[in-house]
């Protein structure tokens, strides 16, 4: 058996969703309006969070959660680190406020890069309050360390890489990719656990490492809404043009009168 020359290290990034289904935006900078609204983790970064835990028990490593967001988002590291986390660093600055994807990966790939080096850096898929699912990518990029996306399992690891399942439109990619790697996680590559009574008694008595702009090292015009290249310039809400009839009564007069309407729009041939 070898003998171990060095710990894995492992980083996962993570947010914090408004958890609303009426969000409602700023008219001046068409950004989200997170003030009074409930927060959670977002649901599709779980399934990384767990990945992570599970690579780090296979090599006996270290996992250190990454989020950037307002004071309020610590309670997403209080969850990972529940779950099992070693570590947790909040990143908040009023200066990080309305970043695109762009800015939001380059904001983490600093962190990331001070903290580290990282072996493993997990992430969600998506957010599910943008769902654009470059945020992952874009860390890779902004590293300049390879990436693997939409991983549907995590077959085996040791300390020079993993072995993946990608799940691509045609099937599934088996592949191998060395370590520094960004690897976003689908909700297919495992179940998360749930946070143990000592994980949260634990999560309840750390507190989360916290970093602004000027401890990255990061100026004015690389963060938030300055460091955004991407506006959002109009917002449009979806209005239904359609014509809508309720048709109510005994199930079997309600499929006659539907019947009848359909043929009268012109949906059925009479």
């Amino acid at each position: 058996m070898s003998r171990r020359t060095r710990k894995i290290r492992i980083a996962v990034c993570i947010k914090q969703v408004p958890d609303t289904s009426e969000l409602q935006i700023d008219p001046e900078t068409n950004t989200l309006i997170r003030q009074g609204v409930e927060a959670v983790l977002n649901p599709l970064d779980e399934f990384a969070i767990e990945a992570g835990l599970r690579l780090r028990e296979a090599l006996a490593g270290e996992l250190t959660a990454f989020t950037m967001g307002p004071q309020q988002a610590s309670e997403v590291l209080e969850k990972a680190l529940a779950m099992g986390a070693d570590h947790g660093i909040l990143l908040c600055d009023k200066a990080f406020a309305g970043a695109d994807t762009w800015a939001t990966s380059l904001t983490l790939a600093r962190a990331l890069k001070q903290n580290g080096p990282f072996d493993a850096i997990f992430a969600g898929k998506q957010a599910i309050d943008g769902d654009t699912g470059q945020v992952g990518p874009g860390i890779a990029a902004h590293l300049g360390i390879p990436q693997v996306t939409n991983i549907s399992e995590v077959v085996s690891a040791d300390e020079e890489g993993v072995e993946v399942k990608r799940m691509l439109d045609t099937g599934t990619a088996h592949l191998r990719a060395a370590f520094p790697v960004v690897l976003t996680a689908l909700k297919e590559a495992n179940e998360p656990r749930l946070p143990t009574l000592a994980g949260r008694l634990r999560a309840l008595h750390s507190s989360a490492q916290t970093s602004s702009a000027e401890t990255l090292g990061l100026s004015a015009e690389d963060t938030g809404l300055n460091g955004s290249p991407t506006r959002v310039v109009k917002i449009d809400v979806p209005r239904p043009a359609r014509k809508r009839k309720t048709i109510e009564g005994p199930p079997a007069s309600a499929a006659r009168n539907l019947f009848t309407h359909l043929q009268e729009d012109g949906c059925l041939l009479k």
